[in-house]
């Protein structure tokens, strides 16, 4: 990849009012202006991973397998292993659920190195059931060597974690969650680090580490309970894996409490892999979980799903006071 610049102040500002899969499109046709050896792989998704204007822009650049998710897996590897960048997108559960073999095959035990973008995870297509929505992909995937697992927290975040693909000798999975115009969080200027957290309020009462889109309500619940005279420390943690376990640790020393809140199955994702680094942090911080508590619900819109799971910032900072006041 040549060194035009990739990131520029007005498609900061634009991004975030399309949400992270139109965004995404709107990246790759930038990404293709750079890289010569780029190919994006779909599942029959273009339209949904906005991608459409890629398609007809560079159909040389651009490959549908159709409805066959390990195909798709089995050909990126292939074609990477040739020395293509190679980029695969389609929805969240497809993207790892259904082709777990091919990627723990292809990707983590021969190391063929490629980027899968998890589109629309978490809770976002609830109305379509749990067949789409995805609770359950950061805890498959940070399972398998040779894989680093990112979940940008805006638009910015992404284009970040895109570059970062190219620097690191491993795959890579992009978990992307949320809906249209999304919180914008990080300029430009963003300091994006893989495996490193960044701190984006500091306090003394509570630390609460938070990934995604939910960083956003993890802000808003610092805010709120700041109303009631608690200080909280609020932490981002975008890559699950590496994760920055020196981070955390330091948290477990320095606080009594650490809230983690993600839009994830409590088990297996970013709770618990909080929780597996302060077993060896030598401090007493007490660990709250904020996510999907292990089960699967009815069907529903975004809003109601989040607030049926005691998602919003509202309940989870209810929930904090209540714990330590």
């Amino acid at each position: 990849m040549n060194n035009k610049k990739f990131i520029t102040s007005s498609s900061i500002k634009l991004w975030p009012k399309l949400g992270m899969r139109a965004s995404f499109g709107l990246m790759a046709l930038e990404l293709a202006k750079i890289d010569d050896q780029l190919l994006i792989i779909t599942g029959d998704v273009s339209t949904s991973a906005g991608l459409d204007r890629f398609r007809k822009k560079y159909p040389e650049k651009y490959i549908d397998v159709g409805i066959a998710e390990q195909n798709l897996l089995g050909i990126a590897a292939g074609l990477a292993s040739e020395g293509h960048n190679v980029i695969t997108a389609t929805f969240a559960p497809f993207q790892t659920a259904r082709c777990l073999e091919q990627i723990k095959v292809n990707l983590g035990y021969m190391n063929q190195k490629v980027c899968m973008i998890g589109l629309a995870s978490g809770l976002v297509l609830g109305t379509l059931g749990y067949t789409h929505c995805c609770i359950e992909d950061l805890g498959i995937l940070r399972s398998i060597p040779n894989i680093d697992v990112v979940s940008p927290a805006d638009t910015t975040e992404l284009a970040k974690a895109l570059e970062a693909f190219y620097l690191s000798k491993n795959s890579m999975y992009i978990r992307l969650t949320g809906g249209s115009n999304i919180p914008l969080i990080f300029n430009e200027d963003y300091n994006f680090s893989l495996g490193k957290s960044s701190t984006l309020k500091v306090g003394k009462d509570i630390a609460i580490l938070s990934t995604g889109t939910m960083l956003s309500v993890a802000m808003e619940t610092a805010n709120l309970i700041q109303k009631s005279n608690l200080s909280a420390e609020v932490i981002n943690i975008h890559t699950i894996k590496p994760i920055d376990a020196n981070k955390i640790i330091e948290c477990g020393k320095k606080f009594n409490y650490i809230a983690t809140i993600e839009e994830h199955n409590i088990i297996g994702g970013l709770g618990s892999a909080v929780a597996e680094c302060l077993t060896s942090s030598g401090g007493t911080a007490k660990q709250l979980f904020y996510g999907i508590n292990d089960k699967y619900s009815d069907g529903g819109e975004y809003k109601y799903l989040l607030k049926k799971f005691k998602s919003t910032a509202e309940d989870i900072s209810k929930s904090i006071n209540d714990t330590i006041k």
